[in-house]
């Protein structure tokens, strides 16, 4: 996979569109403080080139710069916390 840039769309996802598909990891805000992060899909077309893993990376990225905590509500974000005992200081 080429890289493509993953943007963040104020309506509530990271998001990276690649051969005509939308993969997405969604996001609210709980309060000023604090980002829940519901859901990740990638489109089954798209699974298996890591994906869903970098655009929950720059979900974390996305809440360490801007000083937020993250409650994980979705599996997939679960899991990758655990793999990555890095971005463990940003639970809420």
């Amino acid at each position: 996979m080429t890289e493509k840039k993953i943007e963040v769309k104020h309506a509530g996802k990271f998001y990276v569109e690649l051969e005509g598909k939308e993969a997405v990891c969604e996001y609210f805000f709980k309060d000023d403080n604090t980002i829940v992060l519901p859901h990740t899909f990638v489109p089954e077309e798209l699974r298996g080139r890591g994906i869903a893993g970098k655009l929950v990376r720059k979900a974390l990225e996305f809440a360490r710069t801007h000083n937020l905590r993250v409650i994980p509500v979705c599996s997939y974000v679960k899991r990758y916390l655990e793999k990555h005992p890095e971005y463990k200081d940003l639970l809420a």
